[in-house]
């Protein structure tokens, strides 16, 4: 079950639990990438033929088919509020940023004009992930949004993904995988291609974006899932098992770990997981899950511990300690930090008006989660005049003399004349 380890060194122990991409994944997933962008929509549906067994013979989601996507009440009440929630957030943030920017001269935020959602499914399914970027790129302005996901086997797309979808006005695709990935940064006769591509995904997914970052903006590595919950003698040990069962639910290659100092906490924790994961729904996954990739770190102090935190970096952090919120103050790495007993990843990846889009793979350290930030650029304009020129251009020979490009020196001279 769930290992309890020793930290000696932080940046060895983590480096050894850090999920890594083989040679041969990354073989597959190009050899995908290019087949997709020689051969377009043909590659793409053999692709979805030969992973998940669809045979496609349109990729855009058809109006009929939108209109027989129906949902329950109580769906819809559900997708409206963490809508609503999400977009209050998003919509404070932009007029924060707008308003920090607006006496500064040349200075502006524009939308991008084309974005690309992927939205996980195939036989899962994840409308919340649809919310999560569609409604953050229409708070931000985006002119043309691009979903698109995998169906089931029933060629059939989610009926949640698909409300959410064109509540946004979005277009809609159904295909999943690096193939997906492909045709939004390369574009197929179907498909267009985007200026930036937005979304969680599982393993394959996260490599294509990788891939095709060299040419087509991404926002984050955001999957596979990872939760990291540090815990003193205070906490629940039930409550720690079942939040680390509420990730590992997710796929077998999620990342689920304890950081503590107490060794006794951890062995009840253990205990508890133990005790749960048989009797758990999905328990087969959260077993393989726990077993592969799971561990309980002991630390030797709390500085180690803080230390560990930011240097591993997960996709979320919860702190069940006492004075959590002193805490918080000193957890930076993390893309999402949840604080106290009450305040569970699971309730964020829905209705807290956080984004649960957010990075992975220790990138958290240097950004967070998605939001209207990914979808703006920043528009700078500039205008001088020839006052100003002759005012800097002894200082501009110095610099041009310097880096050995006197060029650019006489382009400013000659209009000094």
């Amino acid at each position: 079950m769930i290992k309890i380890l020793q930290v000696r060194n932080v940046d060895s122990f983590i480096e050894s639990r850090r999920q890594k991409t083989s040679a041969k994944d990354r073989k597959v997933v190009q050899s995908i990438l290019d087949d997709v962008r020689k051969n377009g929509d043909a590659a793409v549906k053999k692709y979805e033929q030969k992973f998940n067994r669809r045979k496609t013979k349109s990729l855009r989601v058809s109006k009929k088919e939108i209109k027989e996507a129906k949902i329950t009440k109580s769906q819809f009440n559900a997708l409206r509020l963490s809508a609503l929630r999400l977009s209050k957030a998003q919509r404070t943030l932009k007029k924060k940023l707008l308003d920090s920017v607006s006496k500064l001269p040349g200075i502006s935020f524009v939308p991008i004009s084309t974005v690309g959602c992927y939205v996980p499914g195939g036989q899962a399914r994840y409308p919340s992930s649809a919310i999560m970027s569609t409604i953050t790129a229409a708070e931000a302005g985006v002119n043309r949004i691009v979903v698109i996901s995998p169906p089931d086997f029933n060629g059939n797309i989610d009926p949640m993904t698909v409300y959410v979808a064109q509540k946004c006005g979005a277009e809609l695709y159904k295909v999943g995988g690096a193939q997906a990935i492909g045709a939004l940064a390369y574009g197929t006769k179907s498909i267009p291609k985007v200026d930036k591509i937005i979304g969680p995904g599982g393993k394959f997914v996260s490599i294509a974006k990788a891939i095709v970052s060299e040419q087509t903006s991404i926002d984050m590595i955001a999957g596979p899932t990872e939760l990291g919950i540090i815990v003193d003698a205070s906490a629940d040990p039930e409550l720690v098992a079942l939040d680390l069962i509420s990730q590992a639910e997710h796929s077998n290659d999620t990342m689920c770990f304890v950081v503590t100092k107490s060794k006794t906490i951890a062995k009840q924790i253990q205990k508890s997981l133990e005790k749960l994961i048989p009797v758990v729904e999905r328990s087969e996954i959260v077993k393989q899950s726990i077993s592969k990739n799971g561990f309980i770190a002991i630390c030797k102090n709390q500085d180690e511990v803080i230390n560990f935190a930011n240097k591993i970096a997960p996709e979320h952090m919860e702190l069940m300690v006492k004075n959590a919120k002193t805490l918080s103050k000193r957890i930076t790495g993390p893309g999402l930090v949840l604080i106290g007993n009450n305040t569970p990843s699971s309730a964020s990846d829905y209705l807290l008006g956080t984004n649960h889009i957010l990075p992975t793979s220790g990138f958290g350290r240097t950004r967070g989660g998605l939001s209207v930030l990914d979808f703006l650029k920043l528009k700078t304009v500039v205008e001088t005049k020839k006052t100003i020129l002759s005012e800097i251009s002894d200082d501009l020979k110095t610099l041009t003399d310097a880096e050995g490009l006197p060029n650019h020196y006489k382009a400013v001279e000659r209009r000094l004349k």
